[in-house]
């Protein structure tokens, strides 16, 4: 039987994204039919697959690494210009690369900002990266660096927006709901502002849900005023795809995934931006943003009716896709 390795990046993960992420890579691939009649097993790109001494020697576990027929690394910020810091987001180095050995991107994004990439991190994707495929990865910075190393890439965006057809998109309502669910990112602290969301939401809406995506928010949270009447929902996608289902409910939030998740749910999303990565993807896909320390506007923006229309890049995902072998039902 054929093998599939996906390679996961929700797996030990502290950031409930990754699994928003894995979640929508797998739906993808199976609404494909890539997954159909083969083996599929799933590898956390967080922790090493093998210790050195399993890289080099005879271990019959590592045959179904060598021979699967497509491995995909999907999603999530993994690559970095140097590789040799330890990142636990892509735990892997030259010892024990191999089980990734001609691995294909799928909505892979770039995580660092440095000018230049080291000779380590070359090397490291050398033995890493299929050359002869054409690799997913979620904006056109990521496209552009990945070629700069010779490697063949086109912006697919995140697996977690490829369902958002023009169809799909009509289905998200225009007007404001009743109730909301926010999100906090621990690591993009902005108290002042941060305060200040939670306030408006509390302003413009009846009930007010939290969703803790990361493994410190709710500490985060725990820091504000005014959150007394706010309702905690734990800290996974089946507890926040309970609320979006049962709730007439917006989503408002500084956590991009979250957004993405509410808008697979079909309801009307407004993300707020603490980095570049979102305000990329905003330039190119043309979500609904606001820029965090614009959020004063955020008033104006929830009563607004407004319609969600993805500039989704169907042409690109179709062109990836069709490298791939389907077996036929």
């Amino acid at each position: 039987m054929e093998n599939i390795v996906l390679f996961d990046p929700g797996v030990r993960s502290l950031n409930k994204g990754d699994e928003i992420i894995m979640r929508s890579a797998r739906m993808e691939l199976a609404k494909s039919g890539l997954l159909q009649g083969r083996y599929v097993i799933h590898s956390a790109t967080h922790a090493p697959i093998v210790t050195w001494y399993q890289n080099t020697v005879f271990n019959p576990r590592m045959k179904f690494y060598d021979h699967a027929k497509y491995k995909f690394i999907c999603g999530s910020n993994l690559l970095w210009k140097n590789m040799m810091k330890p990142r636990p987001v892509f735990n892997v180095d030259l010892t024990n690369c191999r089980p990734y050995r001609n691995s294909i991107l799928m909505g892979v994004g770039l995580g660092q900002a440095q000018s230049k990439t080291n000779w380590y991190t070359k090397k490291l994707y050398s033995k890493i990266l299929n050359k002869n495929v054409v690799h997913s990865v979620r904006d056109q910075h990521t496209a552009d660096f990945l070629k700069s190393l010779g490697y063949k890439a086109i912006d697919t965006g995140c697996p977690t927006m490829w369902q958002f057809t023009s169809d799909f998109c009509r289905s998200i309502p225009e007007k404001k709901a009743d109730n909301v669910i926010f999100t906090l990112t621990d690591y993009g602290r902005d108290k002042a502002n941060d305060q200040k969301l939670i306030d408006i939401l509390l302003q413009h809406y009846k009930t007010v849900y939290f969703w803790i995506q990361g493994a410190f928010d709710k500490a985060y949270f725990d820091s504000f005023k005014n959150t007394e009447t706010i309702k905690i929902v734990d800290p996974t996608l089946e507890d926040f795809s309970s609320v979006l289902r049962e709730n007439d409910i917006d989503y408002v939030g500084t956590r991009l995934h979250a957004g993405m998740f509410a808008m697979q749910h079909k309801k009307r999303t407004i993300i707020i931006a603490i980095d570049s990565r979102v305000r990329d993807l905003n330039a190119a896909y043309a979500l609904h943003v606001i820029q965090r320390d614009n959020i004063s506007k955020l008033s104006d923006l929830i009563e607004t009716s407004f319609a969600t229309d993805v500039q989704l890049k169907e042409d690109n995902i179709r062109e990836w896709l069709s490298q791939f072998e389907v077996i036929s039902s």
